[in-house]
């Protein structure tokens, strides 16, 4: 009887979580259909995100970057269009699917930040102290764009 309440203490009784009887580990549940989408939505953009950040940086290492001499410069349009272009991708991965609310939000304000810095002209040098004002917030929406994406892309994995 000591014998046995020490094994069941201790876990030595073929526990449900245990190896089974040949050694093999137990199976694992099911993942939900909501997880499968999201990792495969993460998985997916972080394809693209990874060699677009690798190549324009992002942060203060952007060209966008609202400290950075190249903001008003094609450099800077050049990464607002790819940063863009990944948003509209993001987008389209999660249309029609529940959840991703954080992506989703992020994706549009993005997209919204790359077309006023392009209406604004913000790439060509502007020369009107006004303008140059304005391109600092969806300058600095875009130099970000790559994590925030990242971000929304790891939240909807949590459901968010």
């Amino acid at each position: 009887m000591v014998i046995l309440t020490l094994a069941l203490l201790t876990g030595c009784g073929g526990a449900a979580n245990g190896p089974d009887r040949d050694g093999a580990a137990a199976p694992e549940a099911p993942r939900s259909s909501k997880a499968v989408t999201a990792e495969h939505v993460k998985s997916a953009l972080e394809a693209r995100l990874t060699p677009n950040e690798a190549r324009f940086g992002s942060g203060t290492g952007s060209p966008c970057s609202t400290s950075s001499a190249r903001m008003f410069a094609a450099e800077c349009g050049d990464a607002a269009k790819v940063t863009g272009a990944d948003a509209s991708f993001a987008l389209e991965q999660i249309e029609g699917r529940q959840g991703f609310a954080t992506l989703r939000a992020v994706a549009v304000e993005l997209r919204a930040a790359v077309a006023s810095y392009q209406r604004l002209g913000c790439a060509d040098h502007p020369a009107a102290t006004a303008t140059r004002h304005a391109c600092l917030a969806p300058a600095a929406v875009i130099a970000q764009g790559f994590p925030d994406l990242r971000d929304g892309a790891d939240l909807g994995l949590r459901g968010a």
